[in-house]
């Protein structure tokens, strides 16, 4: 049977691939990339069956913006699996050349944003670590929209994010990727150049963040002691008047203390020069 011939039942598929076909770039097998249960759902899938059967390279763009709205790996209670995945592990089984990715990953515009990350995560799966980071990082500023579909119902995310999550994380789109390298260590090994990031250098970034949060926190500092100044003086103030009070308040009652005193006693003396009058009456 010519290489070009399809068959109806893709399991041929699974079954020939590990032993006369070739590996993929990084050394695995495109037929087993994905994990066993995940390749028997997209195998008996409708969408399989119906829109994957005997298509080329030129075709799966078409199904792409025909078919796929959203990114994932399998959604819903029966865990079905997405047009996003079907298509991913079509592209295993074509396994295009470079020239035919770097088309894939060209195309802009939002009715082929699908496609680039479509193309991105074949890339994840199937290029040597150097080439998926030369590959895939020239779109971390890609800011367009996607939706992403998962167990947990639809989320808002973007190209960008998406790209990230394929550098950084493990598994995504119900997808295990194997284990790259660091960057770090590729730069090491002088693999790759070191990456510029469009903000700037970052040790320059954190400088200016670390000067920006001293100055506040000096900031802060004087008004809290020009505070604790402004509270103290007022304290010294109100124990001022306080004092000040108090004495006019002794003064006060020392004042109405001494004229009780005197009322007092000119009470007495009149009472001792009647006394002394009446006795100098009867005397007469």
């Amino acid at each position: 049977m010519s290489k070009d011939t399809h068959r109806a039942d893709e399991r041929r598929f699974l079954d020939e691939r590990g032993s006369s076909a070739a590996l993929a770039p990084n050394g695995l097998n495109p037929a087993t990339i994905m994990e066993k249960a995940v390749r028997e759902r997209i195998v008996d899938s409708y969408f399989w069956k119906e829109q994957c059967f005997g298509v080329n390279e030129a075709d799966v763009v078409d199904r792409v913006v025909d078919h796929v709205s959203f990114v994932g790996g399998t959604y819903g209670s029966t865990q079905k699996p997405t047009p996003f995945l079907c298509l991913a592990f079509k592209l295993l089984q074509l396994a295009p050349d470079d020239a035919v990715l770097a088309e894939y990953l060209g195309y802009g515009g939002d009715r082929f944003k699908y496609l680039r990350a479509l193309a991105c995560f074949y890339v994840r799966l199937t290029r040597r670590a150097e080439n998926v980071h030369k590959l895939l990082e020239p779109f971390l500023e890609d800011r367009r929209k996607l939706r992403r579909k998962g167990r947990a119902g639809t989320s808002l995310t973007f190209v960008d994010q998406f790209v990230d999550d394929l550098l950084t994380k493990d598994r995504v789109c119900a997808t295990s990727l194997w284990q790259m390298p660091k960057r770090e260590i590729l730069e090491d090994l002088e693999l790759l150049e070191p990456r510029v990031s469009p903000l700037g250098d970052i040790e320059d970034l954190l400088e200016e963040d670390d000067d920006e949060n001293g100055d506040v926190e000096m900031n802060g500092d004087g008004a809290n002691s020009d505070a604790r100044a402004d509270s103290d003086e007022e304290g010294l103030i109100d124990e001022d008047r306080s004092d000040r009070s108090r004495r006019r308040s002794t003064s006060g009652s020392s004042r109405r203390g001494g004229s009780r005193h005197r009322s007092r006693s000119r009470s007495r003396d009149d009472m001792d020069v009647d006394r002394s009058d009446a006795s100098s009456g009867d005397e007469r």
